[in-house]
């Protein structure tokens, strides 16, 4: 510690700097403070780090609680390309779970957690108030088995427990899923566990975090659609919208982003491919039943 002299802070500043002006912040408070203590206990005689600064930053920072993202612009469905994925996922398992991400735009733990008891089957709308994985601080002994990361915990920020509206072709597709639960719960009176979940096994059990790993990857092979990420279905959703000019903070809301700017820097990449791909976007609107609904 005494040989490290202002020479070698300056330089850690400005190599954290460029890499990062919030990490370069993290850094020098750091330094201040275990120089100083080092003074404090006399092993050193004066703080090196004291009068050295960050250098100038090159672009002004967002303000703070605001944060973006980098999306590779291809990694988007068009709308051709959303109707063949709904179709085409209608034999596999995770027909509802493609649907709540690319028409709902739920975050995959939400997908898993959602219940019939969360649907407003008048209003037509959806209560989104839990996720699935690990509770904090627990191991799996703690659990019953394949449970430990499919434990009922809370949503990723506040702005994540919302009420969003149901397009009528998932309600739809909500009273039939709920006919072959009933149907399965009849069937299996021993075995079934009546969890109440939308996304469940045909014993009633939670999906896992990945079980639509396999399926989601074979249905884009089989028919030929972009191998994008399933986060990616998500970002999809929120650009419809917004291309037909619906106000961003509505939006944001629906995505459960706790800042309005999270939401407008991840789909503004997206939307010169979705303007040249897509003719009209405005039929999406008449797919999803609410058209005319207003955020």
């Amino acid at each position: 510690m005494m040989d490290v002299t202002r020479g070698d802070i300056q330089k850690l500043f400005n190599t954290k700097a460029d890499y990062s002006r919030s990490v370069a912040e993290q850094v020098k408070t750091i330094m201040n403070v275990s120089f100083r203590y080092a003074v404090t206990i006399k092993v050193i005689p004066n703080s090196p780090v004291d009068g050295i600064g960050l250098p100038e930053a090159e672009k002004p920072q967002q303000r703070a609680g605001f944060r973006t993202r980098n999306i590779d612009t291809q990694k988007t469905l068009t709308m051709e390309q959303i109707q063949v994925l709904l179709e085409k996922s209608k034999d596999t398992p995770i027909h509802m779970q493609v649907m709540f991400n690319v028409l709902m735009g739920l975050r995959r733990s939400e997908i898993n957690g959602v219940k019939y008891s969360d649907v407003d089957y008048i209003n037509h709308t959806l209560k989104v108030e839990r996720q699935l994985g690990r509770v904090h601080n627990t191991v799996k002994e703690d659990f019953a088995p394949k449970t430990f990361t499919k434990q009922e915990v809370g949503l990723k920020t506040k702005s994540s427990y919302r009420e969003i509206p149901i397009p009528d072709y998932v309600f739809e597709a909500i009273l039939k899923e709920r006919q072959v639960y009933e149907k399965n719960r009849n069937r299996r009176t021993e075995e079934f566990q009546d969890l109440d979940y939308i996304c469940c096994s045909t014993y009633g059990r939670a999906r896992s975090k990945g079980f639509h790993c396999r399926y989601y990857k074979q249905l884009l092979a089989e028919n030929g659609l972009p191998d994008i990420r399933w986060h990616d279905l998500r970002s999809t959703y929120c650009t419809l919208p917004l291309k037909e000019s619906f106000n961003p903070k509505a939006v944001s809301r629906l995505m459960g982003h706790a800042k309005e700017i999270i939401t407008m820097l991840t789909i503004c990449g997206r939307l010169k491919k979705l303007f040249s791909a897509v003719s009209s976007v405005w039929n999406y609107g008449g797919v999803l039943g609410c058209k005319n609904s207003k955020l």
